[in-house]
């Protein structure tokens, strides 16, 4: 399943860091973070909980970014 979000991260270099993060998470097939549109995409595993994985994300991220924030 693919989703796509608005996200809020203040430096292309942190998006980076994160997106790397992000694709080493258990229930991610695919992540592509869009610095200048503030947008993330999403690729799930088919049995993935994405409520869970969000908040794995939103987690991970704000270790690299403390204001990072995620959109539905």
């Amino acid at each position: 399943m693919k989703k796509r979000y608005n996200i809020e991260v203040d430096c292309a270099n942190c998006a980076a860091k994160i997106e790397t993060a992000i694709a080493k998470l258990p229930g991610i097939d695919a992540v592509s973070i869009n610095y200048m549109a503030q947008k993330m995409t999403l690729e799930f595993a088919e049995d993935a909980d994405v409520d869970t994985i969000l908040h794995a994300i939103l987690k991970t991220a704000r270790k690299i970014e403390p204001d990072f924030s995620i959109e539905a």
